[in-house]
């Protein structure tokens, strides 16, 4: 009995290791899926936390972007709404009234970007100045009317301007010089929308500026003291290339935002006198909701994208990092 309990120890041994292994064996395809679920389920957190945001993308941009551009090749309403092709945009370019929009939206871009970046240039160098006190609350003057609502803003310098009892021809006149007709002139309602355009956006653009002053290294504008650089030297030298890029977003966005223009005219002059201050965006509100006519009116929407396009790339050539 001795003598034969150790081949039967070694047999019970080598079942219960063959037994382990196919344990091991067995518990090796249930691992592998568990891992590859943890696997998945992190790969799809992140899928997940971004659903919500490319859902209403999906919903609020890109559906109503894709549906415009197929809605500019056709013509008609509702039911009534057929295929058109180009026709279309060859309409833009025989169009007498859309070519006189386009010009009245540039006339006033070409004015009033300059004027209003410039002066927001002088603004921040001025708050910036070692020699003026008190920068928060000038930072926040200069910002307020940024935050006025626009169409506020257009009712507020509707009332100044009147021709027969407003406050600026009451101005003009105390100190003898005639009243204005700033509303019923076409080149004075220009300048008008002009006027309202810089006020409302020429503090914005200073605390921009303002913030690419104060990151600008004071040991240069030092040194070049040291080496007899004046004012203007150093500006033209120092401030302008370091605010290089913040100057090429802010005339870009300025560009855009001009191109776009449709509050300020639309509640100060409706467009008129004569069409004067009529710009793209007007002309396209006219033919989308006062004639309904959509697909006409989002060729009109294209175009103006396309244009906003071809400056703004233009202007990144222009004014943008030169390669070395």
């Amino acid at each position: 009995m001795s003598a034969a309990s150790p081949p039967a120890a070694l047999a019970k041994e080598s079942e219960g290791s063959e037994g382990s292994k196919g344990s091991k064996g067995s518990a090796g395809p249930g691992r592998s899926g568990r891992l590859r679920r943890a696997r998945w389920r992190r790969g799809a957190v992140p899928y997940l936390l971004l659903a919500p945001a490319l859902l209403t993308f999906g919903v609020f941009k890109a559906y109503p972007v894709i549906d415009s551009l197929l809605l500019s090749f056709t013509t008609g309403s509702g039911a009534a709404t057929r295929d058109a092709g180009l026709a279309n945009y060859r309409r833009l370019l025989d169009d007498p009234l859309f070519w006189t929009a386009l010009r009245n939206t540039g006339e006033i871009l070409v004015v009033q970007v300059p004027l209003m970046l410039g002066l927001a240039l002088l603004m921040a160098v001025g708050i910036n100045s070692a020699l003026v006190r008190w920068r928060t609350v000038w930072r926040l003057g200069v910002f307020m009317p940024s935050v006025t609502g626009l169409v506020a803003t257009g009712v507020m310098f509707a009332y100044l301007l009147k021709a027969d009892d407003g406050a600026v021809n009451w101005l003009l006149n105390a100190v003898g010089l005639p009243s204005v007709d700033w509303l019923g002139q076409p080149v004075w309602a220009r300048m008008a929308v002009v006027v309202v355009l810089t006020w409302h956006y020429t503090g914005y653009n200073a605390v921009i500026y303002l913030a690419g002053l104060q990151s600008i290294p004071r040991e240069l504008y030092e040194a070049a003291m040291v080496d007899g650089a004046g004012p203007i030297r150093r500006f033209t030298s120092i401030t302008v290339p370091a605010l290089r890029p913040v100057l090429l977003f802010t005339v870009v966005l300025s560009t855009i935002g001009t191109l776009q223009l449709f509050d300020e005219p639309y509640v100060l002059t409706g467009g008129g006198p004569d069409n004067a201050t009529l710009t793209v965006s007007m002309y396209l509100y006219q033919n989308g909701f006062r004639y309904f006519d959509f697909g006409y009116a989002s060729a009109i929407a294209y175009a103006l994208t396309l244009l906003v396009s071809v400056l703004g790339a233009v202007q990144m050539r222009l004014m943008g990092e030169k390669d070395k």
